[in-house]
């Protein structure tokens, strides 16, 4: 993918910033700006690109368009059912080393009303699911996350040490393992692999949001056989999916196709995914 491959330039810290520029609004604003521009040399031509560049800017700011655009552009997997959850429970009290693995989604920080840095919305309804899970099934927990490229600060915790803090404060939850060094997906697939197989663990119950599952679950697979090399079949790690935050099916609902916050952020999300995703040949 492209951002592995910026990583491995050592360029990994400069991803957020390219993707800002590339995604909306930034790139939409800059389409209108460039029509405004060329109004005046190129009638025909300045007016289009900005009508395009509005039209455009509407519809990633609609959250009906960002959910058009998941169901459509992303390969998500359904979230795990009863069923499936039952048996990931029968077979944690038969002693299967399985273990759920809950994917870091970010910091803020540091917040005034806690005085210390607190996990953002993502990371929260991450853990929040993969504690519920983990009491469905018996499973215990593994969380993965250091600092990520856009919050370079040394003195902000690796969000994996700060979710088994609030795990085990607000919930009563220990984790059992925490993987504290992981920038991205990428590294989180690698270093979370590296971790639990020692351990014994023979597959992993990966949770994080629906729409960034497709990519974590080619990272996971890719660094699961990566790391088995040559052993046998017995020792390979299976992957799981246990995607969570996946829009609902409520029907049309005119106000979805209004600009909204909610619906840029999930645009923006959708895209990026979208974005990561390209040239990726696994």
């Amino acid at each position: 993918m492209i951002a592995d491959w910026l990583t491995s330039l050592g360029l990994g810290a400069a991803k957020p910033a390219l993707a800002a520029l590339v995604l909306p609004p930034a790139s939409l604003l800059a389409l209108a700006f460039a029509g405004a521009l060329l109004a005046r040399s190129r009638p025909r031509t300045g007016p289009w690109l900005a009508g395009v560049a509005c039209a455009a800017a509407w519809l990633a700011s609609c959250t009906g368009a960002a959910h058009w655009a998941e169901n459509h552009w992303l390969d998500e997997p359904p979230a795990l059912d009863a069923a499936q959850r039952g048996a990931l429970r029968v077979r944690a009290a038969a002693g299967a080393p399985i273990a759920i693995v809950v994917l870091g989604g970010g910091l803020t920080g540091p917040a005034p009303e806690y005085g210390e840095y607190n996990l953002a919305s993502p990371s929260l309804g991450r853990l929040r699911y993969a504690i519920w899970l983990a009491r469905q099934t018996g499973l215990p927990i593994a969380a993965s996350g250091g600092r990520g490229w856009s919050r370079p600060d040394p003195a902000a915790p690796p969000e994996a040490a700060l979710m088994a803090e609030i795990a085990q404060a607000d919930w009563g939850m220990p984790l059992r393992w925490t993987e504290t060094a992981s920038h991205d997906t990428h590294e989180n697939a690698i270093d979370t692999l590296a971790l639990l197989r020692p351990a014994g663990i023979r597959e992993l119950v990966v949770v994080t949001h629906g729409l960034h599952m497709p990519r974590a679950l080619r990272e996971f697979r890719a660094a699961a056989v990566a790391s088995a090399g040559s052993a046998p079949a017995a020792a390979s790690v299976a992957i799981t999916a246990a995607p969570m935050g996946q829009p609902g099916r409520d029907g049309f609902n005119l106000l979805d196709w209004f600009p909204s916050g909610e619906g840029a952020l999930r645009m923006h999300e959708v895209l990026h995914e979208v974005l990561a995703g390209i040239g990726d040949a696994r």
